[in-house]
């Protein structure tokens, strides 16, 4: 798995956020893509329409003659091999997201942490503050007065 970060935030945060960085990279790409895809559709689709014929004849012939319990038995082996593979570059890829959301976060907190500390430079003055502070410790101070029990 991932290694532990000396960070505020968990990983699957920052996974999280690395997921989004790349959504919104491939979401920009997205009308390029749809143009080259209609355009690669339509000269694959002339294509398939004059070999639908003979290629659907030859799978005929195909499915007449394989041995389905052979297929069987090497497909459980195959499906294994494919699903290590796949955990292993599911690990691979969420180590990826990992460390681009750590980047996206430290990036925006840094950038965040400055605009809010600039903010509190400018908005407060501080002698204001310790006002409110005094006022707030005086009135912790006094004790309230306490009600009398009832007489039966």
């Amino acid at each position: 798995m991932t290694e532990q970060t000396k960070t505020r935030f968990p990983a699957p945060l920052y996974a999280a956020a690395g997921a989004g960085d790349i959504a919104v990279e491939q979401l920009r790409k997205l009308p390029a893509v749809l143009n080259e895809l209609s355009e690669r559709a339509t000269a694959s689709l002339r294509v398939y329409n004059e070999q639908a014929g003979t290629k659907a004849a030859e799978l005929r012939d195909k499915a007449s003659t394989t041995d389905f319990e052979a297929l069987r038995g090497n497909a459980a082996s195959v499906a294994t091999s494919f699903a290590q593979i796949a955990q292993d570059r599911a690990v691979a890829a969420y180590t990826a997201l990992v460390a681009r959301g750590e980047r996206v976060v430290g990036t925006g907190v840094v950038e965040a942490a400055e605009v809010v500390n600039a903010d509190i430079e400018t908005t407060e003055e501080p002698a204001a503050i310790e006002a409110a502070e005094a006022a707030t410790a005086k009135a912790a101070a006094t004790p309230k007065p306490r009600k009398r029990a009832a007489s039966k």
